[in-house]
């Protein structure tokens, strides 16, 4: 339908807002009144000043031993000096094997005095600037079938998927990760949430999204043995690593980001409709969300999709990235579809605060739709990824003035992400180009492709 056609971000002011939404039928929570963004909040015995989350986007500018380097210091102290009241940090790996890109950020015993410098830098940057203590949550992964540890991938799979082995030219013999590689990885998981609570995180991470090992494993249908086929043992590798990081590790709070809907068919995909993958049935996600709550997690942080299958579901955006096409929805409808089904896990669970996301492509009209689904009951917090790259004051200027400046705002170009793809250091493009423009333009020309930073 012509209504329901993707379409670039073309909206000057909330009446333009308004006005699109009616058009397409959908019901957008909008409340100028953005003061409840300022609203604190306790999380596990800890303050929170906001309600504003920054995403863990990886900035793949880690050390070869998985240490932060310099542009993570700068990255966090600018999201400390904005104003953000919890700091969701970037994808950690666990093992190296477990590394996405030889940039990712990978903890051990040997580099976790490295990580503790980078967290007291980043509560000092808050501090100096507000007088207020961060929370920080570090998010520990295996980036199971999109591991890519020394430049080339090296997939771990869970499970055999004409779907998405094909992007990876894997034959239909291609071996599974073991049940007894799974088991090890549990107390890999606890080990490394003990170096977490070493370096002095808040919390602790399990990620169980983006089709990583973990989320693949949710996914498991087809798969044998103790951790697939059946709802138990698919969702046993996320609860048990979580209750017993609960148990065996003191100082610290467990939570997840979850993928509640994945967009995949059955029986590849977790949250979805068995007759038409497009619908999310969230009657398994919702199950273990309330599993997860009896084992303790004080906090949930949801999403949906899969960035390397299906990259505008879960993340609205202007320009396609390398290997996608322009989708054939209004990015309103996925920021609509992202909205809906968070607000379900939250109405569901009015007690567990729940991280909303998708929020980006909105640009200066954000804190607006936020603050409608925040004081409506949809979410607990505004969780920003991408945006916060570009604009990693938001939090300071909503509280301060009541606004973002249009100038500054991400423009959903995906560039970052791109970067990613090529193997580059991530960072935005477009705001921040003395830096990272010239990441994007040698991580093009290394890839073979067009150096040519995008235009607003």
């Amino acid at each position: 339908m012509e209504t329901t056609k993707h379409t670039r971000f073309h909206l000057k002011n909330l009446d333009d807002l308004r006005v699109e939404s009616e058009r397409l039928g959908l019901r957008m929570p909008i409340d100028e009144d953005v003061s409840v963004l300022s609203t604190p909040l306790t999380i596990a015995g800890r303050h929170i000043p906001n309600r504003f989350c920054v995403q863990p986007m990886e900035g793949c500018d880690a050390h070869p031993d998985g240490s932060p380097g310099e542009l993570t210091f700068r990255r966090y102290r600018r999201y400390a000096t904005g104003g953000f009241g919890l700091i969701w940090f970037e994808a950690t790996a666990v093992l190296e094997e477990a590394r996405s890109n030889p940039g990712q950020l990978w903890l051990h015993p040997r580099n976790v005095g490295a990580f503790h410098e980078l967290v007291e830098a980043t509560r000092r940057a808050a501090r100096e600037a507000f007088g207020w203590d961060v929370t920080l949550v570090i998010q520990l992964t295996h980036s199971g079938r999109y591991s890519k540890p020394g430049g080339r991938p090296r997939p771990l799979i869970a499970h055999r998927s004409p779907i998405l082995d094909p992007q990876h030219n894997l034959p239909d013999d291609y071996p599974l990760v073991t049940d007894d590689y799974l088991d090890r990885l549990q107390d890999t998981y606890v080990e490394a949430a003990r170096l977490a609570a070493e370096a002095g995180f808040d919390g602790v991470d399990v990620k169980a999204c983006h089709r990583y090992l973990v989320s693949e494993l949710l996914a498991s249908f087809t798969r044998e043995g103790k951790y697939g086929g059946s709802f138990e043992n698919r969702t046993r590798l996320l609860r048990e690593s979580l209750a017993r990081i609960k148990t065996e590790v003191s100082g610290i709070f467990i939570t997840t980001r979850m993928n509640a809907y994945d967009a995949i068919r059955y029986p590849y995909g977790f949250g979805v409709d068995k007759e038409d993958e497009m619908i999310p049935d969230l009657s398994e996600p919702l199950e273990l969300v309330r599993l997860l709550r009896e084992i303790g997690i004080p906090l949930l942080n949801v999403t949906i999709g899969n960035p390397y299958f299906n990259p505008h579901i879960g993340r609205p955006y202007d320009f396609p990235v390398k290997g996608s096409s322009v989708p054939d929805e209004h990015p309103l409808t996925g920021l609509h579809r992202f909205q809906s089904i968070t607000r379900q896990i939250q109405e569901a669970f009015p007690d567990l605060p729940v991280v909303g996301s998708g929020y980006s492509w909105l640009r200066h009209l954000m804190p607006y739709v936020a603050a409608g689904v925040i004081a409506s009951g949809g979410a607990t917090i505004l969780g920003i990824g991408r945006g916060a790259f570009a604009y990693p004051d938001t939090p300071k200027d909503v509280m301060e003035t009541g606004r973002m400046d249009p100038a500054r705002c991400c423009v959903t170009c995906s560039a970052c992400t791109q970067i990613m793809r090529d193997g580059g250091k991530t960072g935005c493009v477009v705001r921040d180009s003395e830096i990272y423009g010239l990441q994007y333009r040698l991580a093009r020309r290394s890839a073979g492709g067009p150096g040519v930073v995008p235009e607003l």
